[in-house]
């Protein structure tokens, strides 16, 4: 009797998420691998890192590559932050880029998608996102536009919020992929180190109670983890750029930093799956956006 397993080709490759600003793709991200590695925020630019999160099946593995929103820079990071997410273009088997279905489509959404007709990236995926804030009549005049703007090989409508046609889209970017290895071991779900997952889950709790302006001055670093037999002990320092803004980011008796590190704390502890005892300082580091060391130290920079 013949072993059809055996028969079965491997297919291995990589998916670019690419759009706007606030589309969707850390949400999608999240949603298709199951747990949250990516944070997400209504702020722009939360996205400043990217992250590859791999998901494994008997005849195939999908990494999804998360990138930062594309968007006019006003300084030395937005620049970063766009040129980290344009270089991932360069060399994947599959781009989707997202188009939120509640924002009428416009000037930026042309600009993302001409870099996506520019790129080598076989298969061209339009994702239609956050279904579930979009009426009928709305989502139909956002394909229509989104349509417009490239000839696409596929397009999908989702709901990364209520997992609406997620696993269609693993399986749709799947169907895709070229013959090739396992690129990742079966038990890695991102590429991403704890230390970074750990500053990215408190970035993502100061991004999330923060007044309006301070997220995008604000930076974060895991000093340390020291593992203990049933808890985690850990270290972390938030990054400002003004005496005022630190203030702020502890707040009145120190209620904000403790606030943050309350909500991160529990980010954390799903993570590493034990206890966790997180200990938050704040940093002045003027102009730090503006800084090429500082942002390459933070980990922001696009990278060779």
């Amino acid at each position: 009797m013949s072993d059809n397993t055996a028969q079965t080709p491997f297919t291995s490759g990589f998916v670019a998420l690419v759009g706007r600003a606030n589309a969707g793709k850390s949400t999608l991200l999240n949603a298709a691998l199951g747990k949250k590695v990516a944070i997400t925020s209504p702020v722009a630019q939360t996205t400043r890192k990217r992250l590859r999160a791999v998901i494994n099946t008997d005849s195939s593995q999908l990494v999804i590559v998360d990138t930062p929103g594309l968007h006019k820079p006003k300084d030395a990071l937005g620049k970063e932050l766009n040129r980290s997410a344009l270089a991932e273009l360069e060399d994947v088997d599959a781009v989707a880029m997202l188009v939120d279905a509640t924002k009428p489509v416009g000037t930026g959404d042309e600009w993302v998608a001409g870099h996506v007709k520019a790129c080598d990236a076989p298969y061209k995926l339009l994702v239609l996102t956050k279904a579930d804030l979009s009426g009928p009549e709305q989502m139909a005049s956002q394909l229509e536009a989104a349509r417009a703007l490239l000839d696409w090989d596929d397009e999908l409508v989702v709901s990364a919020k209520t997992g609406f046609n997620v696993d269609s889209f693993v399986e749709l970017v799947s169907r895709h992929l070229p013959e090739g290895p396992r690129w990742f071991p079966e038990d890695m779900s991102c590429d991403a180190t704890t230390e970074e997952l750990v500053a990215e889950f408190v970035r993502e709790k100061a991004f999330l109670n923060l007044r309006e302006e301070i997220p995008h001055s604000v930076g974060v670093v895991c000093d340390s983890i020291e593992y203990a037999r049933d808890h985690a002990s850990i270290e972390a320092t938030i990054i400002v750029e003004r005496e005022g803004q630190k203030g702020i980011v502890i707040g009145h008796g120190g209620r904000m930093i403790k606030k943050i590190g309350t909500e991160a704390r529990r980010d954390i502890e799903r993570l590493l799956g034990r206890r966790v005892y997180l200990d938050l300082s704040v940093r002045v580091q003027p102009a730090w956006r503006r800084d090429q060391n500082e942002i390459r130290r933070l980990g922001y920079d696009a990278g060779e």
